[in-house]
């Protein structure tokens, strides 16, 4: 039997090719940022029924919304179902690419996760992302709506694990995830996308509030909704793990780290202690590759150092 050596991509290199953004995400377009929004049925009326082994998702460690997928395939006991493999964790303006550090594509042998989206429409002008899931049988994108693969996950396989969607909750859990997303994790980016001082203390101050806001939610219970593990948690801890050693110093939020605020600081070594939630976190993955450096835009940035974590 002939073996091939895996197929790899060369080095990062901004230099030569420049950074990842222009050219993709600032394409005027109808269309969405995230384009491909097949959905996973259990029924298959959509096209893309719910078989094990037939999908494989693409992820990176370092982006939240990669890491909320594979936690929630992990507690809706789903590894032997839904395959994963990951990306590196740094890019140039070709994309997400596959290297030695984290391994090679194990399904397709693609160097470049663009060339999945080549695959399924030739000449994709758009974003690349994570997650990406991927159709065996097809050879094509089912989706990169990071929003809405984890919930296909989450209800529509007959997986042996924790049900996060129960359904008499489903649609409380939905926009609970939706404000985090909201209020937290974008809200925390665009901090750092602030073009005056008063706009800068005002994304400040919102993204403090809400951090204060869930830590007093979490002051008497376990979990967001109780004593149950649900998807909100997850969407929560995603944001949580990333903040003192990403997140904070990057966009210069606020003096006060996760440990400031007793309840999060509880809940988030908590949940780190559960396998699913342990297993696909990387530290490393987290911490810039170099300093940190905010436009020149007259914006008087707070200076946050990252912070040692656990």
């Amino acid at each position: 039997m002939t073996t091939h050596a895996p197929a790899y991509a060369g080095p990062v290199d901004v230099a030569a090719h420049g950074p990842y953004g222009p050219g993709r995400l600032d394409r005027v377009s109808d269309r969405p940022v995230y384009p491909f929004q097949g959905r996973i049925t259990a029924d298959g009326s959509s096209g893309f029924p719910a078989e094990p082994g037939r999908y494989h998702l693409y992820l990176a460690y370092v982006c939240p919304w990669a890491q909320r997928v594979a936690i929630i395939r992990d507690l809706a006991g789903l590894q032997d179902v839904v395959s994963l493999s990951y990306v590196d964790d740094a890019r140039d303006s070709r994309g997400w690419a596959f290297r030695e550090n984290r391994g090679p594509d194990p399904v397709n042998g693609f160097r470049f996760l663009s060339e999945a989206y080549e695959a399924t429409e030739p000449g994709y002008p758009g974003h690349i992302s994570v997650p990406t899931l991927w159709d065996r049988q097809t050879g094509t994108v089912v989706s990169n709506d990071y929003p809405e693969i984890p919930i296909d996950l989450g209800t529509q396989f007959a997986g042996d694990g924790l049900d996060l969607y129960p359904e008499d909750r489903r649609t409380e859990i939905i926009a609970l995830d939706e404000e985090i997303a909201r209020d937290l994790s974008h809200a925390a980016h665009g901090v750092g996308r602030a073009t005056t001082q008063d706009d800068y203390e005002a994304r400040r101050a919102a993204v403090v509030a809400a951090l204060d806001r869930f830590d007093a939610r979490l002051a008497d219970r376990r979990f967001l909704f109780g004593d149950d593990l649900t998807a909100s948690d997850v969407q929560l801890f995603v944001a949580l793990v990333r903040y003192d050693l990403l997140t904070n110093p990057r966009n210069g939020i606020s003096e006060r780290r996760v440990a400031d605020f007793p309840n999060l600081w509880r809940y988030t070594r908590d949940l780190y202690e559960i396998p699913a939630f342990r297993e696909t976190t990387d530290f490393a993955a987290f911490r810039p590759a170099g300093p940190i450096e905010h436009p020149d835009d007259g914006v008087t940035r707070l200076a946050v150092e990252p912070r040692p974590i656990w």
